[in-house]
Order: structure tokens, then sequence, then C-alpha cells
């Protein structure tokens, strides 16, 4: 399975404009393919929508969108050219460990954290197996929804998505995994690490993940 997602900066105003679009245009695209997520940034780089669409593998997902944009409808894709900015699109893959997002609902909380770190070419198989064992312990605290690797765009990149209840259950479930005697959190990578972003995000209604 491959993940899709797509990263639009907004102009300010315009993200509960296109929500709503993207709402009313979503029962048409879903008639192909299932949407993962949506969210909208509220703290770290703001006015941008993050939406992921999981696919078979390339071949699929070029089907699936050749087919959506046929569709008869009229509502997809939503008219974006007046609040659009800017798009980015990342082809991810899986950690081994990560549970499947299917599009499924969940839900897991109203604020999801999402961190994206840029490690060393060559260094992301060395980072999968350093979390594989940590995960499971770091999961009792509190769920990982998503955990990729960039396939397709901006190479060596890891993403983590986390959700919580709020932010006061944030800063505690963070400050209690740091102090668990039984494994090391956050899994020792530092020295592959070139970059860190990081960005809390909020679950539009109509998201699977919320």
């Amino acid at each position: 399975m491959i993940y899709e997602i797509r990263t639009y900066s907004m102009k300010p105003g315009t993200v509960g404009v296109f929500e709503q679009r993207f709402a009313d245009g979503l029962p048409s695209r879903e008639k192909y393919s299932k949407l993962a997520a949506f969210w909208h940034t509220d703290v770290g780089p703001l006015n941008q929508v993050i939406h992921v669409w999981p696919y078979e593998d390339m071949k699929h997902r070029e089907e699936v969108r050749v087919a959506a944009a046929r569709d008869t409808g009229g509502k997809w894709p939503p008219k974006s050219d007046d609040a659009v900015v800017s798009m980015d699109v990342q082809i991810l893959l899986a950690a081994p460990f990560m549970r499947p997002l299917t599009g499924e609902a969940q839900e897991l909380g109203s604020i999801y954290e999402m961190r994206i770190y840029t490690y060393q070419q060559g260094c992301i198989p060395k980072v999968l197996a350093t979390w594989k064992d940590r995960v499971p312990h770091r999961e009792v605290l509190s769920p990982l929804v998503a955990c990729w690797y960039s396939d397709l765009g901006t190479l060596n990149q890891f993403y983590h998505v986390w959700p919580y209840k709020d932010a006061h259950e944030r800063t505690r479930i963070r400050a209690e995994a740091t102090r668990d005697p039984k494994y090391q959190w956050p899994p020792p990578t530092a020295e592959w690490l070139l970059t860190q972003e990081n960005k809390l995000l909020i679950p539009a209604a109509f998201s699977p993940l919320r």
C-alpha cells in the first residue's frame, strides 16, 4: 500500500471555505477510493490543509485519479483556484509496524501531532529498525496513528502522527514517555537527523480520523 499526502497552503481566511467545498465533493470522490484523513493546521505553518489518500499501488492511484476526474457530478475536484497558494504532494510508504489506514472511521482525538524528520541519505532503514522495538511501549500511552517514509517527493523524510484528546493530554503523555525506564524515548536517531518539523492539526468533521 502507498499513501499520497497532499498539503495545500491556503490564502488567509479561506481554509473553512475550502473544507466545505471538499466536504460537498467528497461523496463523488469516494466512489473511487476512500479518504484516510483530512486536517488543517492549528500550530506550525498556518493556513494549510492536509489530506491523505491510500492506494494499493501507483497503478491504482492513476486509475482512481483518472476516474474521479471524469466524474460527471461536477463537484470534484473542489474549486480551489481562488484559495490555494501552493500544493505539495508526497508519496509515502508505511513503516512495517504501522497499522494500515483504509478510510475507516476512528475517533482518536481532537488534535493530531504530525512530526516530519529529514534524515541523512541512506539512514531510513536504520531509523525504522530503531523505532520498531520502542513503538509498542510508547503506544501504551497513546496510539501511533501513522508512520511513513517518503518514496516520491522530498526524499529521506520520516513522518509520524499521534492523536491526543487535547493539548494538555499531549503535554502529559510526552513527559511520561521520556520518563519510562523500560525503553528509550524518543528513539535514539539524532546522529542521522538533519531537520525536524512539527504541526498540530485539527481534523475536519468529515475526516475518518477525528
